[in-house]
């Protein structure tokens, strides 16, 4: 039995006087509403409406059950009406994830100027390098750099950054400047831990040549500022993403190595469990933020 529209059949019947006139009003036959109406009062195990060949009406205990059914119907149809219109209209908490780095040199400005658009939504950012468990975080939407695992999400590229081979120039003058990929493997090269390819670095030639090493540290981090600080400190050479090099680079902390070589590209997603059932709030920073990047207004 449907409690809910039982209910609504049991009050269409109290409010017209009839079986009949409620089947009308609901534009379903007279013995649907009688089979209703006896559902409910069998659930209940009691008399509800009082028969008779000529009129319908409700007992004492019929009346009573009717006005606390008018009053739950109302507020479930106004419940279900603000849900409906919260779901068109960006508007409460979202709790998003993404990587500290890329949120400090990249995301903040974006994530400022969306919460001045729509003052209605409160963001809730955990930041964290390490891939965030939707479910455990109670995620709404989770930013995420680099190659994607194989988790069933769904996954829209908001951004493109690419690597960045630099070192100091202290390091550069002990220790040389590396003139071929391959020569990294006789370097002190500081290793992010949750890379994709782990300590495998790879470049692509000028001609589409490859070239893969597996490069060799003292020091493995979590973090890909601890690690560009690191090297302009002249710590050893490090990759990492341009956004957080370019600060170095312009400052002459950093040098930039192997310019014939491209670096690999990183792409940046935002993630979200399902295209169904997407919470206008989720939807609205999506587009924001693929429309920012894609506009330069994060520069």
């Amino acid at each position: 039995m449907d409690r809910i529209e039982a209910m609504r059949v049991f009050c269409a019947v109290v409010e017209a006087g009839g079986f009949a006139a409620a089947a009308t009003q609901l534009g379903v036959s007279t013995s649907a509403v009688s089979r209703h109406v006896a559902q409910l009062e069998t659930h209940l195990n009691v008399r509800l409406l009082n028969r008779t060949t000529r009129k319908v009406s409700a007992t004492d205990a019929g009346q009573a059950y009717f006005e606390r059914c008018v009053q739950l119907l109302i507020d479930l149809d106004e419940t279900e009406a603000a849900v409906a219109g919260e779901a068109h209209r960006p508007t409460g908490r979202l709790r998003l994830s993404a990587p500290i780095a890329l949120s400090i040199h990249r995301l903040a400005p974006a994530l400022a100027a969306f919460q001045q658009r729509y003052p209605e939504v409160t963001l809730d950012v955990a930041l964290s390098d390490n891939v965030a468990d939707f479910v455990d975080e109670g995620l709404d939407l989770a930013i995420r750099a680099g190659r994607l695992g194989s988790d069933n999400l769904v996954a829209r590229r908001i951004d493109t950054a690419r690597l960045v081979l630099a070192a100091s120039p202290a390091y550069l003058k002990t220790h040389g400047v590396p003139m071929h990929p391959e020569a990294l493997a006789d370097h002190n090269c500081l290793g992010y831990s949750y890379a994709a390819t782990g300590n495998l670095w790879q470049f692509e030639g000028a001609q589409g040549e490859t070239c893969a090493v597996r490069i060799n540290g003292a020091v493995r981090a979590n973090n890909g500022m601890l690690l560009a600080e690191m090297a302009a400190c002249g710590d050893g050479i490090v990759h990492v993403p341009d956004f957080l090099a370019r600060p170095l680079l312009d400052s002459g902390r950093l040098e930039a190595l192997l310019p014939e070589w491209s670096y690999r590209e990183l792409p940046i997603h935002a993630v979200y469990p399902s295209r169904r059932y997407l919470s206008a709030k989720v939807q609205a920073l999506v587009s924001f933020l693929t429309d920012w990047f894609a506009t330069g207004d994060a520069t």
